[in-house]
């Protein structure tokens, strides 16, 4: 018997689809989704997305903060900003990953939380 979603999983999925909608708003590059609510307790979705240049990592990041806020969402907080090739927003329940392509390959976190990683 399937039951219904909580609200934590509501709500955690309207902050993903907030935050994936200012991403693409943000010509972000190859953004994927990984649910990791069946492998970790500390968040529900980890969401990766490229930037072309240091610059543009900044403001994929910074327009994902600014519209999840609209929307009612507080960020816990973030690592990175400034010149860096990796920015990392904590949302609590949806963690954004926004990387340049180098450091993607390099880390591989897709591949690290799930090797079926899903495409939005």
């Amino acid at each position: 018997m399937k039951t219904a979603p909580s609200k934590q999983d509501v709500d955690s999925s309207q902050l993903k689809n907030i935050i994936v909608g200012a991403l693409e708003d943000a010509k972000a590059n190859d953004i994927t989704v990984i649910d990791v609510k069946h492998l970790t307790q500390v968040t529900d979705f980890m969401v990766i997305a490229s930037g072309t240049s240091n610059r543009h990592i900044q403001t994929i990041a910074e327009s994902a903060f600014k519209k999840a806020q609209e929307d009612g969402y507080e960020k816990m907080g973030t690592e990175g900003l400034g010149q860096s090739e990796w920015v990392v927003v904590d949302f609590v329940d949806v963690v954004l990953h926004v990387m340049s392509p180098p450091a993607r390959e390099h880390y591989n976190l897709e591949g690290l939380w799930d090797i079926d990683a899903q495409q939005e």
